[in-house]
């Protein structure tokens, strides 16, 4: 009985150590092109690069998101956003990521891994039960949502909120050094590390140090510049360190953005649009992934992806059993990647990608798209293998190929919840803004 008890440890052992890491290096409001592996000049990013060299990069790589809170919603539940109506950005109690949906840290703690989340985590911090330790996370710190938004603490420990960070409002060195620190107390076992960067989301702050190496800039991109370059350090301090242990050959890792560029200094290689709008340039995002060893690299992959894939991949390589897709409250709305990423296959079967922003909304399929990004427009379709700056409406000459978007969008979205809430400075009511500001300006004369 003693020999069965060791071989039984020894073979959980084994099963334990064949298990890969998984680690997402998530940035927020990083333009498609930014990195220079995409074309982005700007800043120098290395260490992204270096990633897509020796994984694969997507060209057609999206977030279900236009912007930062629906985006991490897809992402951690591998789910599209609308199926919970969290449409928009949270601001209030009420409005937090739904206590029945099950985060990849609640899927990946069953199969045998110690979880951590590292920098911003805007999906509820009204009460400790929507804090990351509530939603599977062992180890939790970083900011409730984004720098200098809102009256209350913007960061956390565990569940505990704090007013201030040391470091702060500069934070991707801070969480380089912690996202260090829960790599080397979990080095001889599975974990799963969720990075999820501030950078490059305003205030456009960074280390002085950095700041002087783009002193050749004007103001503006000068602060832009140093940001990007400043968190694409902190990615190579985090790999640094997973080499250093000799894990990076163990490690899946995934670097995406939450939504597209805000910033005018973005650089978004003439897609059109920006964060909030299901415009190309508010959805399509840097897409990588790098598994050395297991995927081979130096890759460039055009089938469309989103970050709803993530979690299905990432079950997958763990061996964890995916959740019953025979029921709407669990299917997940993303495929695993894993045989395309080791060139198991060529292509990925055809799908239908959905978009929706409160009013807005948009359909991909193959190369064509249908969108409507404002409240009063015409849907109108666009060819993106011909036209990726989505400049010409296809319609007329395509009605068969619209009706058919339109009816696919429609029957998705009577399966999604309604909009809970709604951000209408971005859907189609733009008097608000413009009072906003008006009501700024007033009260500071």
């Amino acid at each position: 009985m003693r020999l069965i008890a060791l071989l039984l440890v020894l073979c959980s052992s084994l099963g334990a150590s064949t298990k890969p890491n998984i680690v997402i290096f998530y940035l927020d409001d990083m333009g498609w092109a930014q990195p220079g592996s995409y074309g982005g000049k700007l800043s120098p990013t290395p260490n992204m690069d270096r990633i897509a060299a020796d994984g694969v990069r997507f060209t057609n790589g999206y977030s279900s998101g236009c912007v930062c809170s629906p985006g991490r919603v897809g992402l951690m539940t591998g789910r599209y956003q609308a199926r919970t109506g969290h449409d928009a950005n949270p601001t209030r109690e009420g409005r937090e990521l739904l206590l029945r949906e099950k985060t990849m840290a609640q899927h990946l703690k069953p199969a045998g891994y110690t979880t951590g989340i590292v920098g911003k985590w805007h999906l509820g911090d009204t009460g400790p039960q929507f804090m990351p330790p509530a939603r599977g996370f062992d180890f939790a710190m970083g900011t409730v949502g984004n720098l200098g938004e809102g009256k209350g603490p913007s960061f956390y420990r565990g569940s505990e909120l704090l007013q201030d960070l040391e470091g702060a409002p500069v934070t991707s060195p801070v969480y380089a050094k912690e996202a260090c620190g829960f790599i080397d107390a979990n080095k001889d076992k599975p974990f799963f590390l969720y990075l999820s960067f501030n950078a490059v989301h305003s205030p456009i702050v960074a280390s002085p140090h950095w700041l002087e190496k783009f002193k050749h800039l004007d103001k503006r991109q000068q602060g832009y510049a140093a940001l990007i370059g400043e968190a694409d350090e902190a990615i190579g301090t985090v790999m640094t360190k997973l080499r250093d242990l000799k894990l990076e050959e163990n490690t899946l890792l995934f670097v995406i953005s939450d939504n597209g560029g805000a910033s005018k200094q973005a650089e978004q290689m003439g897609l059109r649009g920006s964060k909030w709008f299901v415009w190309e340039g508010g959805i399509r995002v840097t897409w990588m992934a790098q598994w050395k060893g297991t995927v081979p690299g130096n890759r460039v992959v055009n089938d469309p992806v989103i970050q709803l894939d993530v979690l299905p991949t990432a079950l997958a390589a763990a061996g964890a059993a995916a959740p019953d897709s025979a029921k709407a409250e669990t299917t997940l709305d993303g495929v695993n990647l894993l045989p395309l990423l080791k060139g198991e296959s060529d292509k990925l079967a055809p799908r239908e990608l959905y978009f929706r922003f409160g009013v807005q909304h948009a359909v991909r399929q193959g190369d064509w798209k249908l969108v409507k990004a404002s409240k009063d427009m015409e849907p109108m379709l666009v060819n993106l293998a011909t036209d990726p700056g989505e400049q010409k409406d296809l319609s007329a000459e395509n009605t068969a190929k619209k009706a058919e978007l339109v009816a696919l969008f429609e029957k998705w979205n009577a399966s999604m919840l309604p909009p809970r809430w709604e951000d209408q400075r971005w859907n189609g009511d733009p008097q608000r803004k413009t009072d906003k500001k008006k009501k700024a300006r007033k009260g500071a004369e």
